[in-house]
């Protein structure tokens, strides 16, 4: 870890993307929810894996795949620490998105019966909804709701007590919400499935970046993130789960690498974390992932996350006071803003932010169920990253409410 003081402006040197113009406008991307921006020595990780390091991994003897194989279980490893969790209980994935429905397959397919339940919050992305669902048609097991406080968008901690049974068997929770910055008391969510026998899937998606993850102090059954909002590019992520549970889990996809022996009499399968790897992995996107864990660890992360919470408090003062926009869920030191505008749809507003080149996010954000019980059909995201200054904060209230007059 560094002990040099976060700055801004040596952080953005790193990100070559943001020194563009959108509509003849500098760039100010306020979209790092979606997606983060990359930094060099990510980019140039993958440049160096494919012009100088290409080769695939656990085949071959040749001196490139040897090299290739060592930093990408090097890079395993490095999640592995980042998260605190045993190597042999993380698993690579395309993404969170991935790995929720690999969990769904396996373990859940494996073990739910006709009558069980499964728990999930109603702020889930999409992504930690939709694949219990399937796999509840599949065995016959319940989706049951976890509503969520539509004054607060907190969860009730209470209501869990009300809502886990003796039929529950698993809980899906985020660790923070995409849409409003949320950060769930999963440490306690974990401890009351578990003393009523469920397992718990926690989706890290927006919670890595932002505070330092251990699945092992949080006792997480299984825990998820993609590495795209990570820094790392997109099309590679990770799945912990506990090694225990990963041991007992079937196979997903079948092909090569995640074999020990194949014949027509039968196939063994190889140990996990292998036997979820099926076929040619994203070995350039596991290496650059490696890096992006290296490159953030020597960022100030605490003074970091206080920019952040002070570009937050800059903008949510500069725009809660303008006419007819609704501010939803605010928390407070979060990297989100949500809101709409009373009578303006927000892909207008967004329209317009664009046009003066700022890049933020409207629509549903993939959370339907939240946008429902809000009441809204959808709003608009500002999404702050470390990368972002006082100067982007201030050009974005004045778009809005240039957005807003014209409206």
């Amino acid at each position: 870890m560094t002990n040099r003081p976060f700055d801004v402006d040596t952080i953005r040197r790193d990100f070559p993307s943001l020194d563009q113009h959108i509509h003849s406008q500098p760039l100010v991307y306020l979209d790092s929810a979606a997606t983060s921006q990359k930094p060099r020595a990510v980019i140039e990780s993958i440049s160096q894996y494919y012009s100088g390091a290409n080769a695939n991994v656990h085949r071959g003897s040749h001196s490139l795949t040897a090299s290739a194989t060592n930093r990408f279980e090097a890079a395993r490893q490095t999640v592995a620490d980042f998260l605190n969790a045993p190597v042999e209980g993380i698993v690579w994935t395309r993404g969170a998105t991935e790995a929720l429905n690999l969990i769904a397959q396996t373990y859940a397919r494996q073990n739910l019966q006709p009558g069980d339940e499964i728990i999930v919050t109603e702020m889930e992305h999409h992504a930690n909804i939709v694949p219990w669902q399937i796999v509840a048609e599949q065995t016959g097991a319940n989706v049951v709701k976890w509503p969520v406080n539509p004054e607060t968008c907190q969860l009730e901690l209470a209501e869990l007590d009300n809502l886990l049974t003796s039929r529950t068997r698993m809980l899906c929770i985020a660790h923070i919400s995409n849409v409003t910055g949320t950060r769930n008391p999963v440490e306690a969510v974990i401890e009351k499935a578990h003393l009523a026998g469920a397992i718990v899937v926690v989706d890290g998606a927006q919670a890595v970046v932002h505070e330092n993850v251990d699945v092992t102090t949080m006792n997480a059954d299984f825990y998820v993130f993609s590495g795209h909002k990570l820094f790392a590019p997109a099309g590679i992520g990770a799945l912990y789960g506990r090694p225990s549970l990963l041991e007992t889990m079937p196979p997903w996809h079948g092909g090569g690498k995640m074999v020990e022996k194949v014949s027509f009499s039968g196939t063994q399968y190889a140990e996990s974390p292998a036997k979820f790897e099926a076929g040619t992995p994203n070995v350039a996107g596991a290496i650059s992932l490696g890096e992006a864990i290296h490159w953030l660890a020597n960022i100030d992360h605490k003074g970091a996350e206080a920019h952040i919470a002070a570009l937050q408090n800059q903008l949510v003062e500069g725009i809660q006071n303008i006419e007819d926009l609704r501010i939803i869920g605010l928390q407070h030191g979060a990297s989100v803003v949500a809101f709409t505008v009373d009578g303006v749809h927000h892909s207008d507003i967004a329209t317009l932010l664009d046009q003066q080149g700022i890049a933020v996010r409207s629509g549903h954000h993939c959370a339907h169920p939240l946008m429902d019980a809000l009441g809204i059909n959808g709003c608009v995201r500002i999404s702050i990253a470390l990368y972002n200054t006082e100067d982007d904060i201030s050009r974005c209230v004045a778009a809005i409410q240039k957005a807003c007059d014209l409206l």
